[in-house]
């Protein structure tokens, strides 16, 4: 799965699906997708991504008290 990188717009390849809709992790593992070369895997932060569409994550994806009223 891709998802955007708000500060840089480019897409991150996301490599741990699991810790994307688990909201207790703050963050996962991808790596830029960009240029012909195979980019290092890094760790991010669920607030600095979004989808490609530019809609931010679920809450339930990124706080684990999505389910308490306001």
């Amino acid at each position: 799965m891709y998802l955007k990188h708000k500060e840089s717009g480019s897409l991150v390849e996301v490599l741990d699906l699991a810790a994307l809709s688990d909201p207790c992790q703050v963050s996962l593992a991808g790596r830029f997708h960009a240029g012909e070369e195979l980019q290092d895997p890094a760790d991010f932060t669920k607030r600095e991504l979004s989808f490609p569409s530019g809609e931010d994550l679920p809450r339930c994806w990124w706080d684990p008290r999505y389910r308490n009223v306001m």
